[in-house]
This record gives C-alpha cells, sequence and structure tokens, in this order.
C-alpha cells in the first residue's frame, strides 16, 4: 500500500486501519470517515491533549493582562471555550477578567 492513513483525530494514534468506507483507530474506537480530512489542525493543550469547543481548562502559568495590570492566576477554572484561528487559538471569558484570548500552550484541560 503507497498510501499512508491519517492519524486519528480523536487520540492522534499512527494505528488506523480502513474498514469499508470509514477510517477506524483500534486504540480508542473512532471512526470517521475517509473523505471528511479535518479542515482545520487539532488544537492540543500544554500536555498534548485535544481541545475542542465548549472544553473546560485549566491556566498553568501567571499570564498578565495586556493594558491592564490585572493578572490571570495559574489554577484559574475557563469554562466553555471556543477555538478560533489565529495567533492566540482559544477565546473564552475569563471570571474576574471578561472576554479574552488565550494560547493552547498555556492552558491544560481540565476533567469536567
Amino acid at each position: 500500500m503507497t498510501d499512508t492513513l491519517p492519524p486519528c483525530p480523536e487520540c492522534a494514534s499512527v494505528y488506523t486501519y480502513a474498514m469499508d468506507a470509514l477510517l477506524v483507530c483500534p486504540e480508542c474506537g473512532h471512526e470517521w470517515s475517509a473523505e471528511a480530512a479535518p479542515d482545520a489542525p487539532m488544537v492540543r493543550d500544554s500536555v498534548g491533549n485535544v481541545l475542542v469547543d465548549g472544553d473546560t481548562v485549566t491556566v498553568i502559568k501567571d499570564l498578565k493582562v495586556k493594558g491592564s495590570s490585572s493578572v490571570v492566576k495559574v489554577g484559574t477554572k475557563v469554562r466553555g471555550i471556543r477555538l478560533v484561528d489565529g495567533d492566540h487559538d482559544i477565546d473564552c471569558k475569563v471570571p474576574g477578567i471578561g472576554q479574552m484570548g488565550l494560547k493552547s500552550q498555556f492552558v491544560k484541560k481540565a476533567a469536567d
């Protein structure tokens, strides 16, 4: 076989295989269509977990808010994130600060 199959969009496993018209991941059991290639690259947090819209994340480092004297403290839990394209790949509402953009390298996915 000359084609290499894409990794699993859920867990990024490289052990995917084709079954009829679907691609299957043996590690997490995710099935997806071979024609429906992902439009946007996957966004991962600081430890490599895949982030999706609506996730809850925790800030892993004190972050200064640009144009203000405020600081987003380590351990701040942010709920209902939205993934966007650009320099900051997460739009969210930080408690006590308000609407802002975060970089995924400074957050960790939290257990809901």
